[in-house]
């Protein structure tokens, strides 16, 4: 048999002997971005684009912003059937951990209320977002429910990704802050901040050795990130 023809075998044994490493990675990341999203609540400084609508929503149904969270998310979900789009794994535990882990982190920390404390938990949330990103992404296993909306709808209309993001995320603040979410000086520097650091956190977590000692980036990783959600 040639080297040639027992590649592809090579590559699903080391596939599998990475499920455990990715599956840990999943969680541990949907849990981090559920936590830091509560950062940024208690902080008070502003919310990243559609926690200011799930905070809106939640303000307005008397839910927890995390229930509101999981409701949003199967809804977003429900409309990948006509955009023919097929949910993975890490698309349908998005849904459930990010909103339970949000509101138990909310549970946990305690409230803030001067600055001093405020800003160190806006940025401790934006890294920590950061960090989440890079490592749910890397284990690969599906888009968040709001990301493949995005990208299903890229693909439908043919509206370049960048526009139907801007679109979207433009919309779901507007909605949220007439609703009583949370924008301010936090929701413009996670946007400037999060592209940088989920890049930075993907390329470490999606990084593994070579044969001949180089490093090279699963396959499947995108150069760009595409931010759960």
């Amino acid at each position: 048999m040639s080297a040639h023809a027992d590649s592809p075998r090579r590559e699903r044994r080391g596939s599998g002997r990475r499920l455990p490493r990715r599956l840990v990675q999943l969680y541990v990341g949907l849990a981090l971005y559920g936590a830091s999203s509560a950062l940024l609540v208690e902080s008070g400084l502003g919310l990243e684009p559609w926690n200011v609508l799930h905070q809106g929503l939640a303000e307005l149904t008397g839910l927890t912003i995390g229930v509101v969270s999981i409701f949003v998310g199967a809804a977003v979900l429900l409309l990948w059937i006509p955009l023919r789009q097929r949910p993975g794994l890490g698309t349908v535990s998005n849904v459930f951990v990010v909103g339970i882990a949000m509101d138990g982190t909310l549970a946990l920390v305690p409230d803030a209320h001067s600055l001093a404390v405020r800003i160190p938990l806006l940025v401790a949330g934006i890294v920590l977002n950061g960090v989440a990103t890079g490592l749910y992404i890397s284990a690969s296993f599906g888009p968040g429910p709001r990301d493949g909306l995005m990208t299903g709808l890229h693909r439908r209309t043919g509206r370049s990704v960048r526009l139907v993001r801007t679109v979207l995320e433009v919309a779901v603040v507007a909605t949220g802050f007439a609703l009583g979410g949370t924008v301010g000086i936090g929701t413009v520097l996670y946007a400037v901040a999060i592209g940088p650091l989920a890049q930075l956190f993907l390329r470490v977590f999606a990084a593994r050795p070579a044969p001949g000692g180089s490093t090279v980036v699963a396959a499947g990783q995108p150069e760009r990130a595409i931010l759960p959600g």
